[in-house]
Parts: C-alpha cells; structure tokens; sequence
C-alpha cells in the first residue's frame, strides 16, 4: 500500500496540491544592471593609417598644425621630406587612436559586461513543501527524503535522468544475462564516500542484501531477488529468481543505493553518502543545508558551494519568500499563486514540469451502484476535464489511462471516453436513472486535496442524473473506510508513484478491479526481455484498463516551479521526488 496515497510527504503528511489560495502580490523591483553608455567611439570609426586626414584629425593643436599647413606643411622644396614626416606622424596618430579604441573596448566595456552578467553567488536558497522529519532513508518512508538525498547525498548503483529513464551512476555500465536472470554492473573506479571512505562493489553488493535481509523501505520491490555478488573491487552481479523487467528501474530508487558499511553516524540526523553534497545542517521540519562535497570524484560535481533548502508549510510565506528574495526558487507552486511571478518575467521565470502523478476518480468496480459498467461509463463521458484543468491555472495534462507520460507503457488514451453529455445520459438513462430522477453516490476523498474537484465534479455529474454527495474526510478516515474496508462509491487520490502499474492486477487494491488478461498482460510485460516488449504488454494492459473503466484518470498533475532570473541548473520535471541539485546556479544580475 502507499504509505500516503496522493501525498508526496512522509506517511500522514499533507500534500495540499489543491488548496493553495490565490496570492495577488507582485515581484519586487530589482535592481537594473548600470546604464552607463559605452564610449561613443566605435571601432568601426577608426581609420585607416593610409587615410587622409580630415580637417579634424586630432585634438592636439601640434599635430592639426602639420595638417592645416603651418610651419610644416607640405610645400615647395621640402615637401617630400616633410610628406613622409607627416605620414609617419599619421601613422603614429592612427596607432595611438586603435590602442586608445582597444583600451576602451576590452578594459571599458568588458567590466560592463561582467557587471551585467553579475557574480555567481556561493549560496542559493530553495523553497520547498514538504519536509521531512528525519533523515534515516533506510527506514523512513515519504518521497520528501528521496527529494533531497538521492542522487545529492546519497547515490544509487544507477539513477534516473529528468525523462524518468535509467542511466549510470556508481555503475558505469551493465549487461543483461540473455535468460534475463543475472545483471553484471562494472562500477567507476576512484569513489569515495564523504568520510573518506573506499567505495567499492562490496559496498554495493553489502548494501542490497542488507536492504532485503533487514526489509528496508522499498524492499519488496526487489522482486524476484536471489543475491548480490562482488565478483571483483569494480563488479557486481545481481541474480534473480526469474526475470523481472523493473528490476534497473528499481534500482534508481532506495534500493539501489549505496551506504558506507563502516561508517558510524545516526542516520537520523546525518548521512554518509558518496554523492556531490554532504549533510552541513538539518533542522527538523524546517530546514536542510548542503554543503558541496570535497572528497566527491564523480562526474556532477557541485556547482554551488552551498544550497539551503527551506520549508514552508504556508504557501503565501512561500510565495514572500521569493518575491523578497530569501528563496531563489520555490517548487512547487499553484498556477495561480505563481501568476504574478509569470507576469513580472523581468525579474522572476516560471516553468511547468512533466511528473508522474495521475488524479484518479476510483470507481468501486464491486459497489452496489458503481459495479454497473454503464455508470462508470456515463460518469468518464459525463466529465469535462479540460474545464477541470483550467480552472487549475491550465498547467495539468489530459489522461485517459493508468499510465503517466513518463512511464513505460504511456499511450494517449484521452480518446476513449471523450467529453459527451448526450452520450453520459444516454448510459444513465439505460441503467435507470435521469436528472429527474438521479442516482445518488458517495464520493469520499482525503481533505489534503480541499473542496474545490469535488465541488466541480459535483456539479457537472449533476447534469447527467447523478445526485453526488461528497465527503472529505481526515486521512486517517479515508485509509480506514476507503483504503481497508473500501467502502466507498467514488473516491480520489492523486496517485505520484513511478511504474505504479501493479495496482491494476492486485485484485486486493482498494480500486476492487479485477480483469485475468490485464493480469497477463502484465505478468508477461515484467518477464519481457527487451524494453520494447515490456512497454508494448504495458500499453495493451493500460487500454483494457482504460476501457473496463474502473475509474477515471481527471488529469496528469505538472509541477509549477517559480524562481528569480539568473537560477540556472534547477530541474523541472520530477521535481518533488527526483532533484538533483549539482547543477543549480545562481548570478544575481544586476549587481
């Protein structure tokens, strides 16, 4: 089970993606780059050493003299000595007008220049929304830990890029036994871990079979797991039981990581990892301080010596933050609260990110009412979901089925159930009822998610005869009557896993879904031995999925991030689970 459906924070935590109110504050007025204007001289104007001299060639009475024809200009007799006097002088002049150009140019203007780009600055500041409550990411569950120490602090055996797709990490490369039952990493050579350390494949190959033998967070997903082998200082082998198609991708997260078996320290409130940042500071619940690592012999090597993380459980003293510049960045932020960032681009850039979190309306498939496929039909047809999604600020994206953009097996499924009121009535006409004569259903969520969907989801199932009564209830509440008893016609649950597939053929999942060829479809997608037969029986399984409708997928969540000019490196996609920091910079411009 998630240890927090819909929530990106630690089991209990909050994840109020929906309930942020709008903010009308504006950015601040930075300060403008100086405007002094560069020497009127260009070197465009300089003229050639063999060009006549203009009436005013110099402002060196002397030298105009020569020109204008005074005691020694060029006349009678001595004009051919005094000719070649004055082109030398003329020479002498042009010589004297291109240095004095270059000067200006190169010791002048570039001084300007750099003043303009400003100084990179040694801290940046990032606001954040979910904190976690200790540090121990072997035992504590919440994707606020995975936020801030993979792939910062801690590295895995491989990791994921911003595309949600494996790539090294300790591992430079691997190999894939043909039957699909053994994987051979070779790891880089020279790795440290932050106290010095020796980082070797015993290290590795310790580090997963504790995580299996002690059932550290994330265990069960090593599926089919056999052993961990140290064939030599830069080798490792992995063998399993069976194939299983995940198993790299498994490895991006806590599983894959790599702790020094040596080391004495609290992992609750320190870490030794091998990672580009060390733990300088932590504050519960408040904040966390890296510090670049000096000892770190990777290839993302910090670019800022130091980066704070801040949390803000108060989404307008999150928005302050920014616009007073005690942040440089706040991820993530609403479409509307982010609106007079985006409209001051002079001085702030607000971007929108792909994640993996899918808004899911679950449909009872064995409730009394909603066990009907014609029910759950009308309410797919019955639901507007781009009305949903702008009313959001527009950022989200439609989707039609279980899987998100970034995982594999996605296909556009958006045309399956398309926006049609008629067709909507004419299903629940079929099935018995009518806006005249409605059907009632229950739609109970968790109040992390506010009032405002079910409000809207209210309203337009009301118009194809379904009388919705919507309960947001306390978490705890919705674990227990939902989750554990699932007793509930329709409920909604911002799903955020990655590869989070598997919900569909546990016949046991609170969705009560129960289909044997997506089963097969699946079970033959994770025996796959080729990405590409992996992904093609996950698209088939997702569009019977989609077409059973068992729920209705209301949007693919994107996350907003806002921060001032001159932030560069700062990730965008997967930002609240994945965010490695080694590239972020900060130049304040400007200044």
């Amino acid at each position: 089970m998630p240890t927090n459906p819909g929530a990106h924070g630690e089991d209990g935590a909050t994840n109020n993606k929906t309930s942020m109110t709008s903010n009308q504050a504006s950015g601040p007025a930075a300060s403008q780059p100086t405007d002094a204007k560069p020497t009127d001289t260009k070197p465009s104007d300089v003229k050639p050493a063999d060009a006549k001299p203009s009436a005013a060639a110099s402002t060196d009475e002397t030298l105009n003299a020569h020109v204008k024809g005074g005691s020694g200009s060029v006349a009678g007799g001595a004009g051919k000595k005094n000719g070649g006097k004055r082109h030398w002088i003329w020479l002498l002049v042009a010589a004297v007008v291109v240095v004095a150009l270059v000067f200006v140019f190169v010791v002048v203007r570039k001084p300007k220049s750099q003043e303009a780009q400003g100084r990179q600055a040694d801290t940046v500041t990032i606001g954040l929304k979910l904190a976690p409550t200790n540090l121990d990411i072997r035992n504590q569950s919440g994707s606020a830990l995975d936020q801030v120490l993979v792939g910062n602090v801690y590295e895995g055996i491989v990791t994921r890029d911003s595309n949600n797709k494996v790539i090294p990490s300790i591992a430079k490369s691997w190999e894939k036994s043909a039957d699909g039952m053994s994987y051979t990493f070779h790891l880089n050579q020279g790795m440290v871990f932050s106290n010095g350390d020796k980082l070797d494949a015993h290290d590795v190959a310790w580090s997963i079979e504790e995580l299996v033998k002690r059932g550290y967070h994330d265990a069960e997903s090593m599926q089919n797991f056999k052993s961990a082998t140290a064939l030599d200082a830069n080798t490792v082998r992995i063998d399993l039981t069976a194939p299983y198609a995940n198993l790299l991708w498994t490895l991006t997260g806590r599983p894959g990581l790599v702790f020094d078996q040596k080391a004495q320290y609290d992992p609750k409130t320190q870490a030794v990892g091998s990672g580009p940042y060390t733990i300088a500071k932590f504050t519960p619940n408040d904040s966390i301080t890296l510090k670049a690592n000096p000892k770190y012999q990777g290839a993302n090597k910090a670019k800022t010596k130091t980066v704070v993380l801040r949390y803000f459980g108060d989404d307008n003293a999150a928005v302050n933050a920014l616009k007073s510049g005690d942040v440089q960045v706040l991820a993530p932020v609403t479409e509307n609260l982010a609106e007079p960032f985006e409209k001051d681009s002079e001085h702030f850039t607000v971007s929108a990110g792909d994640d993996t979190d899918k808004y899911v309306l679950a449909m009872n498939s064995k409730g009394d009412k909603t066990g009907d496929k014609r029910v759950r039909e009308a309410i797919r047809y019955g639901i507007n979901h781009k009305e949903l999604i702008a009313s959001r600020g527009g950022a989200d994206k439609p989707m039609g089925g279980p899987i998100s953009s970034l995982d594999p097996g996605y296909q556009d499924l958006t045309g399956l159930y398309p926006y049609n009121q008629a067709k909507a009535k004419a299903l629940m006409k079929e099935a018995g009822y009518t806006p005249d004569h409605p059907l009632e259903l229950r739609l109970t969520y968790a109040n992390t998610y506010g009032t405002e969907l079910g409000d809207q989801l209210r309203s337009q199932l009301k118009a194809i005869g379904i009388d919705l009564k919507v309960n947001v209830v306390e978490f705890s509440t919705w674990l227990q009557d939902v989750y554990n008893n699932k007793d509930y016609d329709l409920s909604l649950v911002d799903h955020n896993e990655s590869h989070d597939f598997s919900q569909w053929v546990n016949t046991m999942y609170y969705y009560n879904y129960d289909n044997a060829q997506v089963r097969d479809f699946y079970n033959k997608a994770m025996a796959a031995s080729t990405d590409k037969e992996r992904d093609g029986y996950l698209a088939q399984a997702a569009k019977q999925v989609s077409r059973d409708a068992p729920a209705d997928w209301l949007f693919n969540y994107r996350i907003t991030t806002a921060m001032r000019k001159g932030v560069k490196g700062f990730p965008l996609n997967l930002n609240q689970t994945l965010l490695p920091l080694y590239g972020v910079t900060y130049t304040q411009v400007g200044k």
